[in-house]
């Protein structure tokens, strides 16, 4: 079981190599230590695994270096790696109130693009998606980026402009956006507009699950089913019927694929929220086996047994 705040005792290092020292990640660019060769066997240690993150020099790479402790990749907190501790930090966690957003407006919206009682417009969703998926969102991304959580930020603000945006798209009369494809030759003009609009949104999606590749299985699954969401989405409306029907298998199987995402994100907002001290129960964090945690812990499993 994991709680939403890791205590600081079990706080991990960024590395810790053979002797038990801490061994930082860095750039390494072949440097000696105060001007002399690094002839010892921890430096040398230290230096051969920092060679491991040599990026060429990319000024815009985000190596994590210093002494703070760092927490294991938490949903909870929107955090897909390695991230400072949370006991100085003056702000709460904006984390779990992004996703509720996010998780309530999605989950209505693919209750209607699979269909559930005959429902298919998805006006309902526009009060939503300005207020709740939009506004709330975007906020609690910003306060990602107080708390200095770059990949909150993006993420949260990104999918509450998406809300916005969608929600300014869905709106009838008032931005007339639909109305301007009424007078294309094709009938499908709106369906295949909407579907570049989507296909944008599966791109930047693709971009964030790959930054989640060493965090948990949660939030790793939650990028995953979002990303496969837009994916049938934006080819549903691509691959519409000659009438200007839009595909209805991919949209249904775009709906399911939302609700899995939906619940996901309350999943890891609920991971965020509850502690020993509101709830009976914490639900767990499944680390990857090739996570910074996991190794921590074959680790020590393997000192143990020796």
């Amino acid at each position: 079981m994991a709680t939403a705040a890791p205590d600081s005792n079990g706080v991990n290092k960024e590395y810790q190599n053979g002797n038990g020292n801490t061994a930082h990640q860095d750039h390494y660019d072949g440097s000696t230590t105060n001007g002399s060769p690094n002839n010892t066997f921890a430096d040398t240690t230290a230096a051969n695994e920092r060679r491991r993150y040599n990026y060429g020099g990319n000024p815009l790479v985000h190596s994590h270096t210093g002494e703070s402790a760092r927490f294991p990749a938490f949903g909870g907190e929107f955090q897909p790696g390695l991230y400072k501790s949370t006991e100085g930090r003056k702000f709460a966690n904006p984390a779990p109130l992004g996703l509720a957003a996010f998780a309530l407006t999605t989950f209505v919206l693919s209750l209607i693009n699979i269909g559930v009682r005959g429902i298919t417009q998805p006006n309902i969703v526009i009060g939503l998606a300005f207020g709740y998926g939009g506004l709330v969102q975007l906020l609690a991304g910003m306060w990602e980026m107080a708390v200095g959580n770059t990949f909150g930020a993006t993420a949260l603000s990104s999918y509450g402009g998406f809300w916005i945006s969608f929600a300014i798209i869905l709106t009838p009369g008032g931005f007339n956006i639909g109305a301007a494809y009424k007078t294309s030759s094709d009938v499908n003009a709106e369906n295949y507009a909407l579907g570049y609009y989507l296909a944008g949104w599966f791109i930047f999606t693709t971009l964030l699950l790959l930054c989640t590749l060493k965090s948990t299985v949660a939030f790793f699954s939650l990028f995953l089913t979002l990303d496969l969401a837009f994916l049938c989405l934006f080819l549903g409306h691509l691959y519409a019927s000659a009438e200007g029907a839009t595909n209805a298998p991919l949209i249904k199987a775009g709906g399911y694929f939302g609700m899995f995402a939906a619940f996901l994100a309350w999943y890891n907002a609920f991971a965020g929220i509850a502690d020993t001290s509101n709830s009976f129960f914490l639900v767990p964090v499944v680390h990857f086996p090739w996570s910074d945690k996991a190794r921590e812990e074959r680790k020590k499993s393997e000192q143990h047994t020796v």
